[in-house]
C-alpha cells in the first residue's frame, strides 16, 4: 500500500542513526458511539495500536497504525505518519521565539484501508519549551484530500481543509510511583464532499493517563503501562449528530 511506501522512505533505513526511538503496542477496550444511526447507539470492541516515534539528525517522525475490531462496525485498518524536519537541527542554530524552542516542517499522511481515506498534511510544527513536558507541540497543517471517492469504493471525495493539533507527554512521579499524561487534541475544519454536502468541523481529543506498572511490579521502568484513554470526538466521522465521550481501558507494552 501507499502507507507502507511512505513508511519506507520516511523512516531512516538503519536504526543506528536514531538519536531516540520508542515503539509501543497498545490495547484499548471500550464503548464507542455508532455514527449515522440517528440515535445514541453504541458498540463495544477493541483497538490494537502499533505506535512508533524516533528522532534523528535532521528531525523526528511519529506514526501509528490502528486495527479496530468493533461489535457492529467490524474491522478497520487505519494509520497516520508525520515526518518532521527540524529547522533548528538543519541550520545548527536556535529557530524559535519566546517559549518556542524549534520550528519544523511537517509532511503528514493519513490512510484508511477499508474507507479508502487518503489525506496529505503538509504544514508547520512549533515545539514549545515548558517545564514538565517531554514534548509539547502545536501543529498547523493543510488537510488535502486524495480519496478515491464513492466510485472508487470509499468514502466521498472532499474539499481540502486544515488541521490544528496539540500533542504532548508530561511524566511525573508520586513517591516511588511513576505516571504520565499524554495524548493529543485536533481540530479539522469544515469542508464539502462530492455531493455538495457540508461536512462539519470535528474535534478529537485522546488524552491518556498512564501508570508505570512494570516499574512497580518488576523494577522495569518504561516497559508496561496501564491506565485510561478518554476519547472525546465532536461530530464523529463527520456526523454532526454524533458526539462521543468514552473512557477506554488502556494497556501499553513498550518494546
Amino acid at each position: 500500500s501507499l502507507l507502507l511506501t511512505v513508511l519506507f522512505f520516511a523512516l531512516p533505513v538503519s536504526a543506528q542513526i536514531f538519536l531516540y526511538q520508542a515503539t509501543e503496542l497498545q490495547l484499548q477496550y471500550g464503548r464507542y458511539e455508532i455514527p449515522f444511526t440517528g440515535s445514541s447507539d453504541s458498540e463495544t470492541g477493541f483497538v490494537y495500536t502499533f505506535q512508533h516515534a524516533h528522532s534523528w539528525k535532521y528531525g523526528d517522525t511519529y506514526m501509528f497504525i490502528d486495527y479496530s475490531d468493533l461489535d457492529e462496525s467490524g474491522t478497520e485498518l487505519y494509520g497516520e505518519i508525520y515526518p518532521n524536519f527540524s529547522l533548528g537541527k538543519i541550520t545548527g542554530r536556535r529557530v524559535g521565539f519566546w517559549k518556542v524552542k524549534d520550528v519544523g516542517v511537517l509532511l503528514g499522511y493519513n490512510y484508511g484501508r477499508d474507507t479508502r481515506i487518503r489525506k496529505y498534511l503538509p504544514g508547520v510544527r512549533l515545539s514549545w519549551d515548558f517545564p514538565g513536558f517531554t514534548f509539547l507541540n502545536t501543529d498547523f497543517t493543510l488537510y488535502l484530500d486524495d480519496n478515491k471517492g464513492v466510485n472508487g469504493g470509499g468514502i466521498p471525495k472532499e474539499d481540502d481543509s486544515y488541521m490544528i493539533d496539540v500533542n504532548w507527554a508530561a511524566p511525573f512521579d508520586v513517591g516511588r510511583h511513576s505516571f504520565s499524561i499524554e495524548g493529543h487534541v485536533e481540530y479539522i475544519g469544515s469542508r464539502d464532499n462530492e455531493f455538495g454536502e457540508k461536512i462539519p468541523h470535528h474535534i478529537l481529543a485522546q488524552p491518556q493517563f498512564r501508570y508505570d506498572l512494570g516499574k512497580t511490579w518488576f523494577d522495569k521502568k518504561d516497559k508496561l503501562f496501564v491506565g485510561i484513554e478518554w476519547q472525546y470526538w465532536k461530530n464523529k466521522n463527520d456526523d454532526r449528530d454524533t458526539n462521543e465521550s468514552a473512557p477506554q481501558l488502556l494497556i501499553v507494552w513498550r518494546l
